[in-house]
C-alpha cells in the first residue's frame, strides 16, 4: 500500500529534554502551488528547532509537506502555516521554518518565521 501525504504530525519523548540541542531537517522537493495562476512552486523547506518535552517524528513531517502539493498559498502563508501546526504539534522552546523558494518571475523568495527565543548554543 503508497504511503499517502497527511496532515496529521506525530511526535515522542524528548529523549533529552534537560538539555538544549537544535535539531535542523531540509526537505529540498517542497511543493505548492501558487493560487494565482495554479503553477506549481519549489522550494527548500528548512526547520530548525529546540525541543522541549517533544520532538516531531521524521516520517509524519514528510508526509506532512507532502501534503501540500495540491494546495494553493502564497511563499509567506504557507511558511507560516507550517511553523504554526509543527509549533503546535512539539511545542519547541525554539522553532524556525525558512522557505526557500525557486525563481518565479524573475525573483528568488525567501521566507523566515520563527517562534521562541533562540539559545545560545555555544
Amino acid at each position: 500500500m503508497p504511503t499517502q501525504p497527511s496532515k496529521e504530525l506525530e511526535v515522542f519523548p524528548n529523549p533529552k529534554p534537560d538539555r538544549d540541542y537544535m535539531i535542523e531537517m531540509e526537505c529540498p522537493e517542497f511543493t505548492c502551488l501558487c493560487p494565482r495562476t495554479g503553477q506549481p512552486d519549489f522550494a527548500t523547506i528548512r526547520i530548525r528547532y529546540v525541543a522541549a518535552k517533544l520532538c516531531l517524528e521524521l516520517k509524519s513531517i514528510k508526509m506532512y509537506l507532502w501534503s501540500f502539493r495540491n494546495e494553493g498559498a502564497f511563499h509567506e502563508a504557507v511558511v507560516n502555516q507550517i511553523l504554526d501546526e509543527l509549533s503546535g504539534a512539539c511545542k519547541p522552546r525554539f522553532m524556525e521554518v525558512t522557505g526557500d523558494f525557486l525563481v518565479r518571475g524573475g525573483i528568488h523568495t525567501t521566507v523566515r518565521a520563527t517562534v521562541g527565543q533562540e539559545p545560545d548554543l555555544r
